[in-house]
């Protein structure tokens, strides 16, 4: 017997009053950018009436996803581990199964084509709102363009698809979504906690590092779509003019062995510091004089609204949805991805011009405060789950949906 068959089927589509969403992630490692917006919303959800547990599948014994459930406790986020052994582990969809019975889920809210995928499959037995996050496709390589194909034909199913950037909207209607199912909602951080509290000085201070010397930071995994080497490159050419600067990468990631090679062949072992990935990465932003984004491919990176946020001034590749964010000469620099000379002909100027880079730090804080607050965005994506459980459920086997116009 199916275990579907051993329980009480739901009524079709559970009513108003069950405001319950459940968001779903597939996570290795200590996670990324995706995972400071789904752990901070319930918090946020909690205040108009929702219950937001998250549902977090992981490979069994990765000492990496310990700091996704640090994140989590810190952030008050009801999360839910699920040991997750691959593809064919289908006590993957069974304990998924009992989570939406148990918690009586309204509204799936998928992060990834295997989440996607796996609410798509559950909803034929539990009916749920179909709502999902489009981060990106950053990773190329191996079995990616299968879990892309996968995803694509997901999003076409799903009621509500969400873009955290205009290239990612544009490249999800090229997919085939309808364009009244999909809805840009860019990132947004919390500027209350993305706020100064030490000055540059303090901070290096507290690292270690000397006062005057100028500080060129980044935050990420240290995958290789971040173009770290390209950013470690532009670095020693600065040092070679006899710049007095230090980078600071905060981030952990399989690039890390290429890395260390690469800054012991260009003898920069005292001037990059690679410093593991962190919990609380605030003191390493606060002790930054410039933040670099070098990657070459993302969606709208959480990293850069904190770096702005926190007054810290910005120069990054113009990829996806960071132009839309950073207006090139007023709140931050924009450089053309993969090149070396372009990430050194625009940090070179701001390593010599304190007052230069205060002006774009003062821009960039204004910038998040005025477009990007994290609970301006939960007010829209709240009202998009209300609407959804306003309107009557999709008939099976129709194309209707939810109109977000």
């Amino acid at each position: 017997m199916h275990e579907h068959s051993r329980v009480d089927r739901p009524p079709p589509y559970p009513t108003q009053a069950t405001r319950v969403v459940l968001d779903a992630r597939v996570v290795t490692g200590t996670g990324g950018g995706p995972d400071k917006t789904i752990l901070n919303s319930p918090r946020f959800l909690k205040e108009v009436g929702y219950h937001n547990p998250c549902a977090y599948l992981y490979p069994p014994n990765d000492p990496g996803y310990q700091a996704i459930a640090q994140m989590a406790e810190a952030l008050g986020a009801p999360l839910i581990s699920i040991p997750d052994r691959g593809p064919f582990d289908w006590r993957v969809v069974r304990s998924l199964a009992r989570i939406c019975r148990k918690e009586r889920v309204a509204i799936w809210h998928g992060h990834d084509y295997k989440s996607n995928a796996l609410g798509l499959l559950l909803n034929r037995f539990w009916p749920m709102r179909m709502v999902t996050t489009v981060h990106g496709w950053g990773v190329h390589g191996g079995r990616t363009p299968l879990y892309y194909a996968v995803d694509r034909f997901c999003l076409k199913r799903y009621e509500i698809v969400l873009c955290v950037s205009d290239s990612l909207y544009e490249a999800c209607i090229k997919f085939g979504v309808p364009k009244d199912r999909c809805v840009l909602i860019e990132n947004g951080v919390d500027t209350d906690h993305f706020r100064r509290r030490r000055t540059t000085a303090k901070a290096k201070r507290e690292l270690g590092i000397p006062a005057n010397r100028v500080v060129i930071g980044a935050v990420r995994r240290l995958s290789a779509e971040k173009g770290y080497d390209l950013l470690i490159r532009a670095v020693d050419r600065l040092v070679a003019s006899e710049r007095d600067i230090q980078l600071l990468i905060v981030g952990e990631g399989d690039q890390r062995p290429g890395l260390e090679g690469l800054i012991r062949e260009l003898n920069l072992g005292d001037r990059v510091r690679l410093a593991g990935f962190q919990r609380d990465a605030i003191p390493f932003f606060e002790a930054m004089d410039l933040f670099a984004l070098s990657s070459l491919r993302e969606g709208l990176p959480n990293v850069v609204l904190e770096a702005m946020a926190l007054e810290v001034p910005v120069v990054a590749t113009r990829i996806a949805g960071v132009p839309r964010l950073i207006r090139d000469g007023e709140n931050g620099l924009l450089v053309s991805p993969g090149s070396v000379e372009a990430l050194t002909e625009a940090l070179e100027p701001l390593v010599d011009d304190s007052v230069r880079r205060a002006q774009l730090a003062a821009a960039g804080r204004t910038t998040v405060e005025t477009h990007h607050g994290f609970a301006a965005r939960m007010d829209k994506i709240r009202g998009i789950y209300d609407r959804l459980l306003d309107a009557p459920p999709p008939a099976i086997g129709t194309g209707d949906r939810l109109e977000t116009s």
